[in-house]
């Protein structure tokens, strides 16, 4: 996070993303990189999962303040996070797993799956983690100025 505080965000290109956040309880401001697991060209919505569950805070405090910005590179973008449903969920870490063969592996396997490296095994594997989609929805930055 302290690359994205000295704005060089930009050496990740799109590849991470700094997403702000806020208490769901407390209501305090919080800031968490995430990997972007699938940016879509057309629209500008980035997904991201939450490898650690439902239960992880970023993702519940998400789930409860949907609208909050993200920093990608140098630019901050307005979002509104919507939950994705479970079947899209199969299919994005399908696609996942065919751009980042290795990653996804990893990523399986810190997570304690052990996948045998075929598109359902993957697509499977998608199916138990929670993703969001955090689309712009041209609002002003809630939180500040990039």
């Amino acid at each position: 996070m302290k690359l994205y505080r000295l704005r060089l965000g930009w050496l990740f290109g799109r590849r991470l993303a700094m997403v702000e956040h806020l208490g769901r309880r407390t209501g305090h401001l919080h800031q968490v990189v995430l990997e972007v697991v699938e940016l879509d060209p057309a629209t500008g919505a980035l997904t991201v999962a939450s490898g650690f569950g439902p239960k992880a805070d970023w993702y519940r405090n998400l789930r409860a303040h949907p609208a909050t910005d993200v920093v990608i590179g140098i630019r901050r973008i307005a979002v509104r996070a919507e939950p994705v449903p479970t079947e899209t969920g199969a299919e994005i870490m399908r696609g996942y797993a065919r751009r980042h063969p290795r990653t996804a592996r990893r990523l399986a396997g810190f997570l304690g799956y052990e996948l045998d490296g075929t598109d359902d095994d993957f697509a499977e594997f998608g199916r138990t983690l929670p993703f969001l989609r955090l689309i712009p929805d041209g609002r002003k930055s809630i939180t500040r100025p990039a």
